[in-house]
């Protein structure tokens, strides 16, 4: 062992994605502190001695966005490790990605002067800090590809959806438009996918569309691609 070696700290970040106003919207908080002091960044912290990552990745998304287990798809992403992503020193960063429907605003913790979604084409990612704006990218693929081949699309929605609800979901997410016909006929034969709940909307403003819930299957098959729907 090099006796010299820096010290190291070990950190978890958050990449929380959400829909707002049918935009796929993230969660920043903007600092306090230096470095990067008004700049904003994704949620995280330091991992305390007593807790695994996961136990860290709640308790960040408790304090810096009110957010409770009961709210979130919670996933591991991938770890940051370059030597100089962080001025203070060497800090590994184990980012996680968060998914949820109707997600509360935000309120700011410690070390944050603001907390808020935005919507993802306002934002100006060369100005995030640290290197935010490459695991803001890289979570926001995952999420994308993710949608193609598992039945993540449900954890944006309530836990009663129509079909159109869900559709806006890869629409949103892919930022494309889908065939709604195409697109039904798809998830609804989708072993595992949805589960329809034998009952309707209240047609309010239109005409009622059946409900539906999410079904316990976890991988779609055949999968959703995003070129050939």
């Amino acid at each position: 062992m090099d006796a010299a070696a820096a010290p190291l700290d070990v950190a978890v970040d958050l990449v929380v994605l959400t829909l707002r106003g049918g935009k796929l919207s993230v969660l920043l908080v903007q600092r306090e502190d230096a470095p990067f002091a008004g700049a904003w960044a994704l949620p995280g912290g330091f991992v305390r001695p007593e807790e695994d990552l996961l136990a860290a990745a709640h308790r960040v998304l408790d304090s810096e966005a009110s957010l409770g287990r009961e709210h979130t798809y919670l996933e591991q992403l991938r770890t940051y490790g370059d030597a100089d992503r962080d001025p203070r020193g060497r800090v590994i960063s184990v980012v996680h990605m968060a998914l949820g429907a109707n997600l509360p605003d935000p309120v700011s913790g410690d070390g944050a002067a603001d907390a808020r979604f935005w919507d993802l084409a306002e934002i100006d990612a060369g100005a995030l800090a640290f290197d935010h704006a490459e695991i803001l990218t890289a979570a926001v693929e995952r999420a994308r590809s993710k949608l193609e081949y598992t039945t993540l699309a449900t954890s944006f929605l309530p836990a009663e959806f129509t079909i159109s609800q869900l559709r806006g979901v890869y629409e949103s997410v892919w930022g494309t438009s889908l065939d709604p016909g195409n697109f039904h006929r798809k998830a609804t034969r989708s072993p595992g996918f949805v589960v329809d709940l034998g009952k309707q909307t209240d047609g309010t403003g239109g005409r009622p569309a059946r409900l539906f819930s999410a079904g316990e299957g976890a991988i779609l098959n055949p999968p959703l691609l995003r070129g050939g729907e």
